[in-house]
């Protein structure tokens, strides 16, 4: 296909997909909430292990992550740390106690293009002789008044150097194994 040809194809089919988009977000709920768009494709989206039982941190897991503001006057944003055990019985991640979920955390304005925050979690050492696997689980809420207008939620993942707080630095990791 000549270039320009091939340059106002791709234009029209830009704009089928802008429309595409733009009516999807309206109209159906998907992953947000109350019909807001979807966020969970975004790269300022992400959690994090940054501490994963280390001399300075014994016994504790860190959670780091990251969340992009919607650009929306009187939006908020938050964040809920979890953490997640491997439970080797039925092969298959479980949720822990409620002493090792954050709640909601207010990290501020969604006019902010992003917003980072994080979560330690102290851990009873296993018995001798076991560990612990174990995954964080990060809910995000973007909330305007008592409303949720956007919602998603990511699983730990590497990949984040240069997380602030790591330990030790640039340590990022999707699991954290806790040995006695």
């Amino acid at each position: 296909m000549p270039a320009p040809r091939r340059a106002a194809f791709l234009a029209g089919v830009a704009l089928l997909a802008a429309g595409a988009t733009g009516a999807a977000g309206a109209g159906a709920a998907g992953a947000g909430a109350a019909g807001g768009p979807t966020v969970d494709k975004s790269p300022l989206l992400w959690s994090t292990i940054n501490i994963c039982d280390t001399a300075k941190h014994p016994d504790t897991i860190g959670i780091r992550a990251s969340m992009p503001g919607s650009g929306r006057t009187g939006e908020k944003m938050y964040m809920r740390f979890q953490v997640q055990y491997f439970r080797t019985s039925t092969m298959k991640w479980a949720p822990t106690d409620a002493t090792v979920d954050s709640g909601f955390q207010a990290v501020g304005s969604a006019m902010y293009r992003r917003r980072e925050s994080g979560w330690n979690f102290s851990i009873t050492p296993p018995p001798g002789g076991q560990t612990y696997r174990l995954r964080g689980v990060v809910s995000f809420e973007w909330r305007k008044g008592k409303d949720v207008v956007r919602r998603a939620t990511k699983r730990t993942r590497s990949g984040h150097k240069g997380t602030y707080g790591a330990d030790p630095t640039g340590f990022s990791a999707a699991e954290c194994i806790i040995k006695p």
